[in-house]
Order: C-alpha cells, then structure tokens, then sequence
C-alpha cells in the first residue's frame, strides 16, 4: 500500500498563489521514483478532473484549463510532490487531491493517456483551495 497525505491548502485572494504538497509513504521497499503522480481537483457534486501529473523521469503533463499558471513538481529524495498554483482563479476552488501509481502499470505516456481518475490507485485524502 502507498500512503498520501497532502498540506498546504487554504484561503487566498484572486491573483495570489499557493503550494501543495504531498508526501508518500509505503511498506518497506517503497520507492516513490518509480511512481508517476498527479494532482486532480474536484468541485461540489462533480467527477474529479485530472489537472497536472509527472512522470518517474520528471516530465509533467497539464491540463489546459492550468497550462502556464501550475507547475508540477517532485522531489524524490523526500518522497514528496508539489503543485505550485499561481495567478489562482475563483474558479481554481475545489477539493484537491494527489494521486500515485507505479509507472510500470501504464501502458503509455501520460501526455498520450490523459490525466484519467481510473490510472491512479493511490490517494490523498485532499486539501481544500478557496480562491475570492
């Protein structure tokens, strides 16, 4: 099992920025490099959508609804994964979550497969972003 445990939401004013992070945990072993993670949001009564995500080598994949505000990062050392938000929106408000799945499991490239709920086995148990 890969534990996930994320901090760093909050309240902010339009325009301002904010940093998740998320930090994995699993039975002896465990090794985050071989994971790829991702960040995905989810608003009230919705699906959750799947907004940034990074590979075991470090290549990121966004949404667009993000490009250029996000910046997803890792830091294998300290098994831990950001999500660096800027320029944050109202509409950037939601439940955010990160997600791991060992890499070996996909069958391609993020970038091809889409950042999709059903890849990821492994979640956190969210932060909450407001943005006014």
């Amino acid at each position: 099992d890969v534990q996930l445990v994320e901090s760093g939401g909050g309240s902010v004013q339009a325009g301002g920025s904010l940093r998740l992070s998320c930090v994995a945990s699993g039975y002896l072993g465990f090794k985050f490099e071989a994971y790829s993670v991702a960040w995905f949001r989810q608003y009230p009564g919705k699906e959750r959508e799947g907004i940034a995500a990074i590979d075991y080598e470090g290549s990121p994949t966004y949404d667009d609804s993000v490009e250029g505000r996000f910046t997803i990062s890792r830091d294998d050392a300290k098994n831990t994964m950001y999500l660096q938000m800027n320029s944050l929106k109202f509409e950037d408000t939601a439940m955010y979550y990160c997600a791991a799945e060992s890499s070996a499991r996909f069958p391609a490239p993020l970038e091809v497969l889409g950042i999709m709920e059903d890849l990821f086995s492994w979640w956190g148990q969210g932060t909450q972003v407001t943005v006014s």
